[in-house]
């Protein structure tokens, strides 16, 4: 584009170049430091297992389903297919001018289907009956009468877009947990998928990244490594055998 518009100005279509100033997109690479590997993600959910079943339940979809805060938050039962042991990210909840937005994800490909292992299904399924049982605790404050939100406060209400980040900042700081922002959980499961060997285009789909090249570029680190690694894998292939 740059030099597109300088070829303009020389030839005087336009005085000046909109694009003076303009800085380079910038490259997003998610260092080791920004997340959790396999061992730390094991103490974690040991450290977490007194507290309260929805944040815990939030941490699982977040590193088993790489879900953003706010795709977590948007989350209704209708979404979850216990069955066939997925969700539908359909939805997000995000902070707006005067208070909560409901809308839907913010691109056609962030509108997806994402699968989660059987033992968070299992988990879902005991998290199901622990919701219902509060609700029918809550009775008449239960308010919510168009959705039924995974993650809601005791009338039934979704929780604003900021509490999970509160919460997780209070928990890893009372617990003595690195800390990582909850936005690097996500970060952690693309980074533990691409460790186990799966195809980045799987792991840009279940991110729900417009294009594959946001998925490279944002884990450009753990992919150098991973290839780096599976080249290690043909070393022997090519030591001469005395």
């Amino acid at each position: 584009m740059k030099s597109v518009f300088n070829r303009a100005v020389e030839w005087k279509v336009l005085k000046t170049t909109p694009v003076t100033g303009v800085p380079k997109p910038k490259i997003v690479d998610v260092e080791e430091s920004s997340v959790y590997d396999e061992e730390e993600v094991a103490a974690l959910f040991e450290t977490a297992i007194n507290e309260p079943f929805h944040w815990r339940i939030d941490l699982m979809l977040s590193l088993a389903a790489c879900l953003r805060r706010s795709e977590c938050l948007g989350l209704e039962w209708k979404h979850v297919d216990l069955d066939k042991g997925t969700l539908d990210i359909a939805q997000v909840i995000v902070r707006g001018k005067s208070g909560s937005v409901i809308k839907t994800p913010k691109s056609r490909k962030s509108k997806r289907l994402v699968s989660v292992p059987s033992s968070v299904v299992e988990e879902l399924k005991n998290y199901k009956l622990h919701w219902k049982k509060e609700k029918l605790k809550s009775s008449d404050m239960w308010s919510a009468s168009e959705h039924e939100w995974l993650f809601c406060k005791e009338d039934g209400s979704h929780f604003y877009p900021t509490t999970p980040t509160t919460w997780w900042s209070r928990f890893t700081k009372r617990v003595d947990v690195r800390f990582i922002r909850l936005h690097d959980l996500r970060h952690t499961s693309a980074t533990l998928l691409i460790n186990q060997g799966v195809h980045a285009k799987i792991i840009s789909e279940r991110l729900g990244h417009s294009d594959i090249k946001v998925t490279m570029n944002t884990y450009g680190h753990a992919l150098r490594k991973a290839d780096h690694e599976a080249a290690n894998k043909l070393d022997t292939l090519f030591i001469r055998k005395s």
